[in-house]
């Protein structure tokens, strides 16, 4: 069983930045494929940026170029720098954890941007 309690949204004016925090419980969080997805109103759940257990990265082509996932093993922790915020990132953030076909979430993050 993982926890994942996830931190850091906000309310931030377009052009801004905000870091997204996910704490992991469980002692083999390295071996997770970690990933940040979106989900507003009306929509469907989007991946937004994904990490595997050996480091590689991808992300949604709406984010590439100003979002960054990172995670650190030592902290049990998965970042999502998000840089030049546009108001259709609006929405809520979920942490995800998969290994196998285990798969956990967080309660997710509120994130709204707007002048």
């Amino acid at each position: 069983q993982v926890q994942l309690v996830e931190s850091g949204g906000g309310l931030v004016q377009p052009g801004g930045s905000l870091r997204l925090s996910c704490a992991a419980s469980g002692s083999i969080f390295r071996r997770y494929a970690m990933g940040w997805y979106r989900q507003a109103p009306g929509k469907q759940r989007e991946l937004v940026a994904a990490i595997t257990s050996g480091g590689s990265t991808n992300y949604a082509d709406s984010v590439k170029g100003r979002f960054t996932i990172s995670r650190d093993n030592a902290q049990n922790t998965v970042y999502l720098q998000m840089n030049n915020l546009k108001p259709e990132d609006t929405s809520v953030y979920y942490c995800n954890a998969q290994l196998s076909t285990l798969r956990y979430w967080g309660q997710g993050t509120q994130v709204t941007v707007s002048s």
